[in-house]
């Protein structure tokens, strides 16, 4: 499984090994004794109703060219999902697991991106795109979102961890913040900052002790200084320095001219709403000259109405349980709590960029299930030891009526 979730950090083409490692795994486990409890059924439910939509928008379209084997990749990230909910109801241990492996595919994929970006290894162009860094991914758009998790768990452990492996641990952050600074991805570096801020704000939150809020404050601070002295460092070079520059732009010529990509989001809601069983995958881009970059869309037009419907319950559904479970002091917290920020994050970037098949959103959303199935059965066991005192008192009370 720890495998698996390392193999998630190379992407380049589909399928990738990650796909086909997987396909293997969950088919293992489906046979060994995979369980589907009551509480992540919704997550089955909704994802399998999100993927009829796409199979019923494969029927409008005239060319299935790529279409078929993109609607199998989408079914088989949707049971990626479920599985990793699973197995982290079944044992909440796996998440460690789980997140170590991410980290470690962060660390090797960002390093890939950085030493290619400078050219400091050879074939190095394999690992660069449009002079931005993109790792082990086909896309820099990806491969900069995909660092946001494990630098945000490394940031938890840096201000709520022991401090003698707090040094290891900024330094594993500084990696993955210069990969996302060299993915040059605007989405990357606003997600990444909201994320930052949302979980310096959480832990202000959840913690009542005056000692840990001053610590967590003066860490923050520390660790910003040190990003900012790393940016600067970075800014020395010129060609990151220029590309930075343009790339700093709120709105590029790209977005905001006519046909640009905000135009064509207009052009495509109204088409939406005259196609209610969609246009089919991967139609957008071929009408239009660029792709959707913005998921509300994309799940209109590729996977029509119902698979919108049911996209927007799923991702509604997520959040308003995440944010009920998101301060209760549990072993798992720290995980279910940076899996939700990023989680908002992604759900925030989606509208200008497209997050449909990133393997990591899948696997974000199988730990936030995960760990609501964990709190629901944590709920159930809790009212059992409750309730036990209240029938042995009952069963005292008879005992003493029939001796009287």
């Amino acid at each position: 499984m720890a495998f698996g979730v390392f193999l998630s950090g190379f992407v380049i083409d589909e399928p990738a090994p990650y796909e086909l490692f997987l396909v293997g795994l969950i088919g293992l486990w489906a046979l060994f004794g995979l369980r589907i409890s009551r509480t992540v059924a919704p997550l089955l439910i909704l994802l399998i109703v999100f993927n009829i939509g796409g199979l019923i928008a494969l029927t409008r379209m005239n060319d299935l060219e790529g279409a078929p084997l993109y609607i199998a990749v989408s079914v088989f990230l949707a049971l990626t999902s479920v599985f990793f909910a699973a197995i982290i109801e079944d044992d909440e241990r796996r998440l460690r697991l789980i997140f170590g492996a991410y980290i470690a595919a962060a660390l090797v994929t960002a390093m890939l991106g950085i030493l290619g970006y400078f050219g400091a290894i050879p074939g190095g162009e394999r690992f660069t795109l449009y002079d931005r860094a993109r790792g082990a991914f086909g896309d820099p758009n990806v491969f900069g979102p995909y660092l946001i998790l494990p630098s945000l768990i490394l940031m938890h452990g840096i201000l709520n961890g022991r401090l003698a492996v707090a040094p290891f641990r900024l330094l594993a952050l500084l990696i993955l913040s210069f990969g996302i600074f060299l993915s040059f991805s605007r989405a990357a570096w606003g997600a990444t900052a909201l994320s930052m801020m949302l979980l310096v704000f959480v832990m202000l939150v959840s913690q009542r002790s005056g000692i840990f809020r001053l610590r967590v404050l003066v860490m923050a601070l520390i660790g910003l200084l040190v990003l900012i002295a790393a940016l600067i460092f970075a800014l020395q070079f010129d060609a990151v320095s220029e590309l930075f520059t343009v790339r700093a732009q709120l709105v590029q010529d790209y977005d905001g001219a006519r046909f640009g990509r905000f135009e064509r989001h207009k052009l495509g809601f109204l088409l939406a709403m005259e196609k209610p069983l969609g246009i089919g995958p991967l139609a957008f881009g071929p009408i239009y000259g660029e792709d959707t970059h913005n998921i509300w869309l994309k799940a209109l037009l590729d996977y029509g109405w119902l698979g919108f419907v049911a996209y927007l319950a799923l991702i509604v559904w997520t959040l308003v349980l995440g944010f009920r479970y998101l301060l209760r002091e549990r072993s798992w917290q720290p995980y279910l709590m940076t899996a939700y920020i990023v989680f908002v994050a992604h759900v925030i970037v989606g509208t200008v960029i497209d997050t449909d098949h990133w393997r990591h959103f899948y696997l974000i959303l199988g730990v936030l299930w995960g760990c609501f199935a964990l709190e629901r059965r944590h709920q159930r066991e809790a009212q059992l030891v409750r309730r036990r005192p209240s029938i042995m008192g009952t069963s005292a009370v008879r005992m003493n009526n029939r001796i009287t």
